[in-house]
């Protein structure tokens, strides 16, 4: 199979669909990778890099997605990316499509294959594995922007997180205690906050007590206890997922008023739509914005400010995926494997995922008679 590597065009996205030892792997197996000119120099991977890995290079995006039959990405594609799909292509990347439905309608009018990393499941049908390491990222870098925007020439209030002898240390809400926010209160215990996580889920509450033993209120989540809380919360983080649905509005826009001038609201969920009404998608050139003196972060690609990390992440989680593809080809791949099968969104001209078909108020077919077919 012909593999195309396009660089990432969203603002300041400087990650990279493979590094250069994924292309090496891709090389073994017999497969052809082409790598647009500068995919990986915002991470310090040359073209010489991937030259010496077994890749070609190519001039443009155009000339990646002419020669190739799978791509594969970091983000969703972009207008002019879309634009350059054909019902040949597979494409195998984070879609998010049920946030972003003018992506969806590019989709399914070009005709290809989309496999989206954040729906592909684990092997209890429960797990997210391809969306697990950015989530285990952006809930660590959760708390240090939002520590960072604590500070008062950031429009914070003025807090330090950890506090001083004599004063307080921040009051951190997580809401939600699945990877992202497990790794957030991992971050903020060790910082010296004092941390509360809502969860519902009670299995997961007995893991979060256990794991932390004392060093963060595990309380279970109501619509009465987060009103009560998110007034008393220095830094309050959204980390709530619905597999490849909407995310739930928790935050109403009138309780901000009620919450701590210069409290800080991080949105995990952003890339799904957000888990507050007042959430809008920001950039990491102009992250936040404040409603009702709460500074809102609201950036949709988090881990995209420490690409490097991220990316090699990314590459360990998806690159046994991608080698199922590129070896079996996608339908063999995905029968295969019924949580594999969970990534299939969009295929010839049809929403295969019924959350994102929900989501989106459009009709969805099984992805298994998209197989068949």
């Amino acid at each position: 199979m012909i593999i195309g590597v396009p660089k990432e065009i969203k603002t300041l996205e400087h990650r990279v669909g493979l590094v250069p030892d994924s292309v090496v792997e891709f090389v073994r197996c017999g497969h052809e990778v082409w790598v647009e000119s500068g995919a990986g120099s915002g991470i310090n991977f040359s073209d010489a890099d991937y030259e010496a890995a077994g890749a070609r290079i190519a001039e443009t995006a155009q000339e990646v997605f002419e020669h190739a039959e799978m791509i594969i990405k970091v983000k969703e594609p972009q207008v002019s990316e879309y634009q350059l799909l054909k019902p040949h292509h597979v494409l195998f990347t984070y879609l998010h499509l049920a946030a972003d439905k003018p992506q969806a309608l590019g989709l399914i009018e070009s005709g290809c294959t989309a496999i989206a990393y954040e729906t592909v499941t684990g092997g209890d049908g429960r797990g997210l594995p391809l969306l697990q390491p950015m989530s285990e990222i952006a809930g660590r870098l959760s708390v240090q922007v939002g520590a960072y925007h604590l500070q008062k020439h950031k429009g914070g209030e003025g807090r330090l997180i950890g506090g001083v002898p004599g004063v307080k240390p921040a009051d951190v809400l997580i809401i939600g205690g699945g990877v992202a926010g497990f790794h957030a209160a991992q971050m903020a215990t060790g910082l010296g906050a004092n941390v509360t996580i809502l969860e519902r889920d009670n299995e997961r509450m007995r893991f979060l007590d256990e794991y932390f033993i004392g060093r963060a209120n595990i309380v279970y989540s109501s619509t009465g206890t987060l009103e009560t809380l998110v007034k008393q919360a220095d830094l309050v983080i959204g980390s709530v997922l619905i597999p490849g649905a909407s995310a739930p509005k928790l935050i109403r826009k009138d309780m901000l008023p009620e919450m701590i001038p210069g409290s800080v609201f991080v949105d995990i969920a952003i890339d799904q739509g957000g888990c507050a009404e007042t959430s809008k998608v920001t950039t990491h050139d102009n992250p936040t914005f404040i409603v009702d003196n709460v500074v809102h972060y609201c950036v949709a690609n988090m881990p995209g400010a420490v690409p490097l990390t991220s990316a090699l992440a990314l590459n360990h989680s998806v690159l046994p995926y991608a080698l199922k593809l590129a070896n079996k080809g996608w339908k063999q791949a995905l029968a295969d494997d019924p949580h594999f099968m969970d990534g299939l969104n969009v295929c010839d001209g049809k929403i295969t995922h019924r959350a994102v078909a929900e989501a989106l108020d459009m009709d969805s077919f099984p992805a298994a008679s998209m197989l068949a077919a």
